[in-house]
Formats: C-alpha cells, structure tokens, sequence
C-alpha cells in the first residue's frame, strides 16, 4: 500500500559503498551516481558541519586550511567515520531524488566478504540514518560476480577477483553461494601509497594521492615490458632535500617497480584461492578462466601476472568499474530468486 500511494517519490536503489568511490544504480534508469567518497567537513560552534560531498570535496584533498577537512569515511571497504559516513549517503540520496523530502527507499548495499558483524551492523545504520525504509546487504565479490554476467546459480565453478580501492575480493562461487572467499586489504589506495613511497624513496620527491592516482592510471603496470622505459609522465611535488617545488619524469617502468607489492599480494591471494577450492570446481575454472572486476582491474598487464602465476587464463569484465553496482541492482530486482545471497539487515 505504501508503495502504491508513495512509489512516484520512492525510487529503491543499489549502492556500491566504496572506499575510493560510491555508486548507485536504480531500476530502469542505470548507474545515476558514481562520485568520491569523500566529505569536506568543518567545525561551527564545535559542532561538524559538511560543506562538501563528492567530486567538489575531492577537488579539497590535500588542499585545505587548518579548519577544514577532506575525509574519506571509508576505509578498507568498511565504515570508519560513522557520522560523515551517515551525511555521505543521505546527501547522494537527496541529490538523485532532487528534492530535501523524499519517500524512504529500500536500499541494498554491498560490503567486503570480511567485513565484521559490527562493521556491517554500520553500514546498516549508516543508511538507516540517512533515511532508508529497509536496508539489505549483499557480500562483494558476490554482486561483482553478478555484474560481471557470471553464472553463479549453476552447478558450475566461478572465480572472480574484484579489486577495489581499500580491498581486493577473491571469491570461488558456485549454486549461488560462497565456496572459498577472503578479503585483501589491498587496493587502489595501496597502490597509490606505493607509488608515494616509491617517488620518495627514489626521487627524494614528496607528492600527494591525487598525484600518484594518475600516475597509476596513465601509465601504471603491473609487469615492465620493453617499451616501459620509454612510456613516461611528468610529476610535480616538493623536493625533500631542498623544499623548493620540482618537477620530474617518471617512467612505466619505476612505476611498475613501485606496485610489485601489491600485485604480487593480489596474484598470491588468488593462488590461495585455487589450493582451497574442491578440485570438480578447479576443473570448471581451468576452462571459463578468471575474472576481473573493479577499477583495479584495469591496471595494464595484471591480468598476464596473475595468469603466469595460477596457470589459468585470466580476463577482465566489460565495464569492471560498474560491476558491483550492476550486480547488487540486479540483486534488488531479483531479490526473490536471488534472495539466498541477499542478507537482511542486521
């Protein structure tokens, strides 16, 4: 009844609440929002106050006076700012609806495989705050699975690895449930802090997220191929020696030095993934391979890595970056025939 009377102000939606970026698809409309998860927030009469949700608090990372903020309430997947977390998603909420009153929707949201009862507990109330009607949750790497047109109902074995900004979910799925899954704190955001560390430590150079993020995405790789010294980008920072601003060139193939570590964390944990699966269902993975979801996925040669190392064919969805978001809007319109992966709040 509450539907019928309010539908035309209610609009259900999916949320991939990630650590880099949110996103919310609803039914028959698509992906309507895909913007950072970060808030800008300052103090008025001690009392936080937002000034800033999304792409506009993102353009303040690094950039801010001493009483502003930029904060990224996510970390590793999971709610570690509660409150802002809670202004967060009631803010991405008023903004699809365009309107300050709105009819409270159901709202499924994705979490990592590992996240604990109380940090999805969080997530539950975060959204319930933010003025859901009902909240469901659906674990990662099973939504990425979904997006990526896996066929996780059958008989078959699935495997896919979804590597986002905090974590990299590795899940073996088959009837529709988890057979072997685990959560790596390793992602976007490791990456970028590598490359940091890297430019320090190589170039006594000092340069901020923003910066290391597009040297990832405009020449970042996972393995140094014969042209890797040749492919290059120039990068400004503050030299540590002398503290005066210097600008640089680094090459693919420094970069690719600098993400050794977490591909090669990446690469070993879906190893592990293959030694704990039931060998029938390693038998299905050696033939329809493995998927890659996420926006790390689109770091170059990553999947050539992970396929030398696991001797399995390796592919990367269409639309990696809209997996998730896909697969947990498919999740709400199909929450009956999907409803063994759909979890109820808590």
């Amino acid at each position: 009844m509450f539907d019928r009377i309010f539908g035309f102000l209610s609009m259900d939606m999916a949320i991939d609440l990630g650590t880099a970026n949110t996103l919310v698809y609803i039914a028959g409309k698509g992906v309507v929002l895909n913007e950072p998860s970060v808030v800008a927030v300052t103090s008025i009469n001690n009392k936080p106050t937002v000034l800033a949700v999304g792409n506009e608090a993102k353009l303040m990372l690094g950039r801010t006076p001493e009483h502003i903020k930029a904060i990224r309430p996510l970390r590793d997947g999971v709610i570690a700012d509660f409150e802002v977390a809670e202004e967060m998603i009631k803010y991405f909420i008023r903004k699809i609806h365009n309107r300050r009153v709105f009819t409270a929707p159901r709202i499924i949201i994705c979490v990592p495989y590992g996240a604990t009862a109380v940090e999805r507990r969080a997530i539950q109330e975060s959204a319930e705050g933010a003025g859901a009607r009902d909240v469901y949750l659906i674990e990662e790497p099973v939504a990425a699975a979904i997006g990526a047109g896996l066929p996780i109902t059958t008989p078959t074995g699935s495997i896919v690895v979804d590597i986002g900004g905090g974590t990299t979910e590795v899940a073996v799925i088959s009837l529709g449930g988890i057979v072997y899954a685990s959560s790596l704190r390793i992602g976007g955001d490791k990456m970028d802090e590598d490359i940091i560390s890297y430019v320090r430590k190589n170039f006594n150079l000092l340069i901020g997220e923003a910066t290391a993020e597009r040297i990832k995405q405009e020449i970042g790789s996972a393995l140094c191929t014969q042209s890797s010294k040749d492919i290059k980008v120039n990068i400004k920072g503050r030299s540590l020696l002398d503290g005066n601003p210097r600008d640089i060139e680094i090459t693919q193939k420094h970069v690719a030095e600098a993400l050794m570590d977490p591909v090669a964390g990446i690469a070993g944990g879906v190893k592990k993934a293959l030694e704990h699966t039931p060998p029938e269902l390693v038998a299905d993975i050696m033939v329809n391979g493995i998927t890659l979801t996420g926006g790390g996925a689109l770091l170059q040669n990553l999947d050539t890595v992970i396929s030398h190392i696991t001797g399995v064919s390796v592919k990367v969805a269409d639309n990696p970056l809209n997996c998730v978001v896909l697969g947990t809007g498919k999740a709400l319109s199909e929450m009956q025939t999907l409803s063994s992966i759909v979890l109820k709040g808590y």
